[in-house]
């Protein structure tokens, strides 16, 4: 047989079938709301799409082309691949310029400088051909003095500015946001007055991973990111650019994580919107596409059990190039340690070669687009963000947004969202909060240097659980809980293995055995682990033998309520307060 002699099937007749299936587990209602969820953003996911979900969208677009959906250019990164780009760091200058020799005589194609002074441009660049790798500088309240250095090893290497590509990377707003440093907007002014040795560089640079870092959902880091380009392209065109030149001087920066279909989206509806507000503002239709350099997440990475960030950043990496990303950079696994190594910043490095190489992604624009998923999620995610750009534009534009707390407050209520996930576990961390190895031994790297408070925090989705990690870790000896099992093992094995991973997650190991060994357990916590048929018989015996033996505290992995159960353990608890009390009840020193 073949497709064609099956007959078609119906969205009717499908969830027909998934409400039999649901049914049999004791799940009535809607079989699309039992599967489906909502994002951050107040986006519903269905587990069913079809053509009839994708309403207003422009079936024909074409990459290359308004609304640039489906990429900024025509042939996207089909040519000559994506811009591997590395952000080489390290104690000092040649350390710097090390690294970054080492990043492109292995894969990189350009380099991200991210604090690196002026004066110490012409060491971090000595060897690196200027006129082959795009530069991105990233100075600061520095990016004119970096330009001039810049155009100075240009000049005295016998390099035509005119040959350089990359970015001045002045980000005035994003400064603000990172140190509370003031935000000279005169800055792209004077930059913008030096811009002819300098033709085919961006001379701003939206950096929205700050936004990200702080805890900004997809669209909030959209719609924050775009007000901020609307706020360049008005100092821009205010020194006398034409709309199409302020355009073309910026470059976005957007994050990337581990949810591979809204990272796609994003990149997507980040066109879209920026497509719009080019339109809007005058410019010319070929003038509207967007450069995009995304970064996988720093907010993602997790000290603990380090090398999972090796998936993650794999995760990000795949949803950037599909999603169309211009530049790449995927950060070393050992990133949020501290300085990364050599084998940190090669893993990096080769998982960019992996999918651009060996997995062929740059040879097709636009993979996702046609997915009435991935065309649905965009047109919501571009609707949310623009909301999320008005409302700071109402309130100022994005630097009187940032200075009234506006971006913050919104931020603020999103990420006490996010981490009330975490704590609960609704939103698991692998290595951290869920399948954590108590007996790691952690990795070490030399210590960043830190950043100076800004109006905005950088936070990390680990940090909490890490920090009770750090505080088991300091004790005297290993904090120890013991699993009392009850019945046989089928009874008790799915609780004590519940009950065991989660306590992991605080850096406390677990023993088990009967009521009756808790004595020779040496602690004084202790947790039945069993099935809600045995609770029921033995239980509040087994409760009262574990306080007569010494227990000073008894958990009960389950909601049975029981005599002499101090209290309970139970998917969607507070994981974090659990483990801080028992750190407290275990006279762990805070």
């Amino acid at each position: 047989m073949s497709p064609a002699d099956f007959p078609p099937a119906t969205r009717d007749e499908w969830r027909a079938l998934v409400a039999g299936v649901l049914a049999k587990s004791g799940i009535d209602g809607d079989p699309e709301d039992a599967l489906g969820s909502t994002t951050y953003d107040g986006i519903p996911i269905r587990p069913l799409y079809t053509a009839d979900d994708v309403h207003g969208l422009d079936a024909d677009g074409w990459p290359g082309r308004p609304p640039y959906v489906r990429g900024a250019t025509s042939d996207g990164a089909t040519r000559s691949g994506w811009d591997v780009r590395t952000q080489p760091s390290a104690a000092d200058p040649r350390a710097v310029n090390a690294a970054a020799l080492r990043d492109l005589e292995n894969g990189a194609t350009s380099l991200w400088l991210s604090g690196v002074a002026p004066d110490d441009l012409a060491a971090v660049l000595e060897g690196v051909f200027l006129d082959l790798a795009p530069i991105v500088l990233d100075a600061g309240p520095q990016s004119y003095e970096a330009a001039r250095a810049l155009l100075a090893v240009a000049e005295g290497r016998g390099v035509d500015p005119a040959s350089l590509r990359g970015s001045l990377g002045a980000d005035p707003i994003g400064w603000r946001a990172r140190t509370s440093a003031p935000a000279d907007l005169d800055l792209l002014a004077r930059l913008a007055d030096e811009r002819s040795p300098f033709p085919n560089m961006h001379l701003a640079t939206v950096d929205a991973t700050v936004y990200s870092d702080a805890g900004a959902s997809d669209a909030q880091e959209l719609g924050i990111g775009t007000a901020v380009g609307v706020a360049y392209l008005r100092a821009l065109t205010d020194t006398g650019l034409s709309v199409d030149e302020a355009l073309a001087a910026v470059e976005f920066r957007w994050t990337v994580g581990v949810e591979q279909f809204p990272s796609i989206a994003k990149l997507r509806a980040a066109r879209r919107i920026w497509a719009r507000v080019a339109e809007l503002s005058g410019g010319d239709s070929h003038a509207r596409g967007q450069y995009q350099h995304a970064v996988t997440a720093r907010a993602m990475l997790s000290q603990r059990d380090p090398w999972v960030n090796m998936l993650r950043t794999t995760i990000a990496c795949f949803a950037a190039a599909v999603g169309g990303a211009d530049a790449i950079t995927v950060l070393p696994f050992d990133a949020a340690i501290g300085l990364p190594d050599d084998f940190g910043r090669r893993i990096a490095r080769n998982t960019q070669a992996v999918l651009h190489d060996e997995s062929s992604l740059a040879r097709v624009i636009d993979a996702a687009g046609g997915s009435w998923f991935v065309e649905s999620l965009t047109d919501a995610l571009a609707e949310k963000a623009w909301d999320v750009f008005t409302t700071v534009e109402r309130a100022g534009g994005a630097l009187d947004a940032l200075d009234d707390g506006t971006i913050e407050a919104m931020i603020a209520d999103m990420r006490a969202r996010r981490s009330d996930d975490i704590a609960h576990r609704r939103a698991p961390l692998t290595g951290v909060s869920e399948f954590a190895f108590v007996d790691e031994v952690p990795v070490v790297r030399p210590a960043a240097d830190a950043r100076p408070a800004g109006l905005l925090p950088r936070i990390r989705y680990a940090e909490e659980f890490e920090a009770l990690r750090d505080r088991s870790d300091a004790a005297p000896s290993r904090p120890r809980v013991y699993l009392a099992t009850l019945g046989p093992f089928a009874a008790h094995s799915a609780r004590a293995g519940f009950a065991a991973n989660l306590f992991a997650a605080g850096g406390i190991e677990c023993v088990s055995g009967p009521v009756e060994e808790f004595a020779a357990a040496g602690t004084s916590v202790a947790c039945l682990c069993s099935s809600d048929k045995v609770y029921a018989k033995d239980a509040a015996v087994a409760a009262k033998t574990l306080h007569e033996a010494g227990a000073e505290f008894v958990w009960l992995a389950g909601r049975v309520e029981v005599d002499g159960v101090d209290d309970h353990l139970f998917a969607g608890v507070d994981a974090l307060a659990v483990l801080r009390r028992t750190l407290d009840l275990l006279g762990v020193p805070a």
